[in-house]
């Protein structure tokens, strides 16, 4: 009885230290977490040791660009109130702390497998945060370096408030990490080194996760700049806080509300365009997968493939050679006598829309028809066989078997066209606008451009976009709403 009792003791502080364990791991994964967050953003960089330093500078930036990080002191290092020495002390210890958080993080995922890998993942976790505090010990040297410069007043040394919380945060980590290595049973050195069976599929979209919200959700601080006067180089700061002003001047400036409205005709005019021909893709695919020698069948959809990896600028070359004045086609029509003299076939503003529809079609239609041909490989072949017995001919079951079974494909393409209705990309625009078609050509991408690159208005470009993206979200739902009206199911 008592050896009984004993042993549901000692079990039950080991579920008590497993439980513990568990909760000191969730803490820990989201520190990792809260780690990874400071270092892309700039209003929580804890290397912004002065003033001088951009404080749209990221810890990650700090880390991994000197040049960067010293722009705003040339003057600083040429009056001698900061020495180079200093900012290479600061750099470096951002560094360290950018590969501290990046071991953390991945040793983070490592803490969701088994026991043995789960240790493993928690050992790595305590190295990289010894890498984080050795760099907090750097940006604090680099802090005290800047307190014995002979102008302060100049220099501003300041220790953001944010040193002290990612400070805080990585000695938690140690400690966490540390209290772990001592309540945890050790593992068993046979055990396999493998994920929970639970966590894979997480892990394996991970990487496209944090791509995601690197490059698609993080960009999207950008947005305060429509809030504020901003000028480039300017600091974002309440005193130039201007609210919906931006917004407002689309619609109450005259030049600028007519500018927009043209804009949109010709953004809306190409894209629909490209949108009628979409299907262009899927019948080339069709007809090149009836291509029976198969030699012939590469080398056609390779050949049609090629003009997508062509530059918009080497396309617009090959266009003057055969189209301008002295090009191909008005030397082959002046020598025949069908014209007087030679004309400039890209000068114009009468068919603008058909003519980038046209070339944009011919660069893309061979790499389109690739989905499609996958989407063919994938059709089960039993249909083609009884339909043969039918008595079914090529075309016929091309037009009952391989379209329909295409048209799932295509309604998803078509679904992404109209969420992409307004984003007509500029590069195409801008190698063939001219100073004749400049009005027709002019899309709402190659607008922005010009106004934010050219212009310098940087909050108006930004509110455009913002509106942008919300009508973008719109069409794409109410494409759905009709993908589900007509076909009976969701897009997505």
């Amino acid at each position: 009885m008592y050896a009984q009792n004993n042993f549901f003791i000692t079990s039950n502080k080991m579920q008590k230290k497993k439980q513990t364990c568990n909760i000191l791991y969730c803490f820990l994964r989201i520190a990792v977490i809260a780690g990874i967050i400071i270092l892309f953003l700039p209003g929580l960089n804890p290397a912004r040791i002065t003033t001088l330093i951009n404080r749209n500078l990221s810890l990650f930036t700090t880390g991994v660009s000197y040049g960067q990080l010293t722009t705003g002191l040339g003057k600083a290092f040429r009056k001698g109130w900061i020495e180079e020495s200093t900012m290479h002390i600061c750099m470096i210890s951002g560094l360290l702390c950018c590969l501290g958080i990046t071991i953390q993080g991945i040793a983070a995922c490592a803490t969701l497998g088994k026991h043995r890998l789960q240790r493993i993942g928690n050992k790595g976790i305590l190295s990289g945060s010894l890498f984080s505090l050795f760099g907090i010990i750097g940006i604090f040297c680099s802090y005290q370096k800047l307190l014995t410069t002979s102008k302060p007043e100049k220099v501003n040394p300041s220790l953001p408030i944010t040193f002290y919380l990612i400070s805080f945060l990585t000695l938690a980590i140690i400690i966490t990490a540390a209290a772990i290595l001592i309540l945890d049973e050790k593992a068993d050195p046979a055990e396999p080194l493998e994920i929970e069976p639970k966590y894979k599929l997480f892990l394996i979209a991970l990487p496209f996760i944090a791509l995601a919200i690197l490059f698609g959700y993080l960009p999207l601080l950008g947005w305060r700049y429509a809030f504020f006067d901003y000028k480039a180089g300017d600091i974002l700061s309440m005193d130039n806080f201007v609210g919906f002003k931006w917004f407002a001047y689309l619609v109450k400036n005259e030049a600028t509300r007519n500018d927009t409205f043209r804009v949109m005709k010709n953004t809306l005019g190409m894209s629909g365009l490209g949108i009628a021909t979409s299907w262009v893709s899927m019948a080339f695919a069709v007809f090149l997968n009836e291509i029976k020698n198969s030699k012939y069948r590469r080398f056609v959809q390779t050949f049609t493939t090629v003009p997508n990896f062509i530059s918009w600028v080497l396309i617009f070359a090959v266009a003057l050679s055969i189209f301008s004045a002295d090009g191909f086609v008005s030397n082959l029509m002046t020598q025949t006598g069908q014209w007087e003299s030679g004309k400039n076939l890209l000068m114009g503003n009468n068919d603008v829309w058909l003519q980038m529809c046209l070339w944009g079609t011919w660069k893309g239609v061979g790499w389109g028809a690739i989905l499609y041909i996958t989407a063919i490989s994938g059709i089960d072949q039993q249909l083609y066989e009884a339909a043969e017995v039918d008595g079914a001919g090529r075309f016929q079951k091309m037009w009952n078997i391989t379209i329909p079974e295409l048209l799932p494909t295509y309604c998803v393409l078509l679904l992404l066209s109209i969420g992409n209705i307004l984003s007509n990309g500029l590069d195409q625009y801008l190698v063939f606008e001219n100073s004749v078609n400049s009005s027709a050509i002019q899309v709402l991408d190659l607008y922005v451009y010009k106004l934010g690159v050219a212009k310098g208005l940087i909050p108006l470009t930004t509110a455009i976009g913002m509106l942008k993206s919300v009508v973008s979200i719109i069409l794409v739902l109410a494409a759905n709403k009709i993908a589900k009206a007509v076909r009976g199911e969701n897009i997505i």
